[in-house]
C-alpha cells in the first residue's frame, strides 16, 4: 500500500459550510496525508444542501465516494460511523493527534467542552484533548450567544483552537472558492503545514 504522511482526523458537523471541510480533504489528500473522516447525520444534509453531494450511510460506500470526490489513493481516505467505536479515532492509543471539526455546530462545540462523548465525533475530540493533542474547532455560527462563548472560551482555556469560519478581505478575493481557501489556508498554517493557497499578509500588492 501507498505510503502516506501522519493521520489527521477531519469531522463534519451540522453547521453551514461545507465547503470549508471539503476543500479541506481535497487539500490534504493532494498533500498526501492520510485522513480520517467523521461525518454527522446533520452535516450529511447540509453537505447535500450546500454543495449537491448526497453520501451513503454505510461506512464503506461513502469512503468511495469521498475518495473519488478528492481523487484519493488507496485507503488515504477512511469514513467511520458515527457509532464505530471500534475505530482508532476513539482510543487514545490509535487516534491521530490532530483533528479538526469544519465546519463545527454550536451542539458540537457544546458537547465536546462537556466531554459528552456520545458518538465517535464527539469522543475523538474528547481523545485529542485528554491526549494532549492538536484540536481545531472552526465553528461557524452568528451571532454567538452568551452560551457559545462561554463554551469556545472553556475549550480555548483546554488548548483547543477556536477558528471560526471568518475568511479576511485584504487578499482581494474574486470568486467564493478564494474566501474558502483563506479559511483553508488558515487551517494549514495551525497544523505546521506548508502550502501555497493565499497570499500572506505583507507579501504581494495589498493596496
Amino acid at each position: 500500500m501507498k505510503q502516506y504522511k501522519e493521520a489527521i482526523t477531519l469531522a463534519f458537523s451540522g453547521a453551514s459550510g461545507a465547503p470549508y471541510g471539503l476543500r479541506l480533504l481535497e487539500v490534504l489528500v493532494a498533500m498526501n496525508y492520510q485522513v480520517y473522516v467523521l461525518i454527522s447525520s446533520a452535516a450529511r444534509v447540509v453537505l447535500d444542501t450546500e454543495s449537491n453531494i448526497k453520501l451513503s450511510g454505510n461506512e464503506q460506500k461513502c469512503t468511495e465516494q469521498l475518495s473519488e470526490l478528492v481523487k484519493a489513493g488507496p485507503e488515504q481516505v477512511k469514513v467511520f460511523g458515527k457509532d464505530n467505536w471500534f475505530s482508532p479515532v476513539a482510543s487514545g492509543s490509535a487516534a491521530p493527534k490532530k483533528m479538526v471539526v469544519c465546519p463545527c455546530s454550536a451542539g458540537s462545540v457544546s458537547a465536546i467542552a462537556v466531554g459528552a462523548s456520545d458518538n465517535l465525533l464527539e469522543r475523538a475530540a474528547d481523545v485529542v484533548i485528554k491526549e494532549r493533542g492538536q484540536l481545531i474547532l472552526v465553528p461557524r455560527e452568528t451571532p454567538f450567544s452568551s452560551i457559545h462563548l462561554e463554551n469556545m472560551h472553556k475549550l480555548s482555556q483546554m488548548g483547543v483552537t477556536i477558528m471560526p469560519a471568518a475568511p479576511g478581505f485584504y487578499h482581494k478575493p474574486e470568486s467564493i472558492d478564494d474566501l474558502v481557501d483563506f479559511m483553508v489556508a488558515r487551517i494549514l498554517d495551525h497544523l505546521h503545514i506548508e502550502h501555497t493557497l493565499t497570499k500572506r499578509w505583507g507579501y504581494g500588492d495589498h493596496k
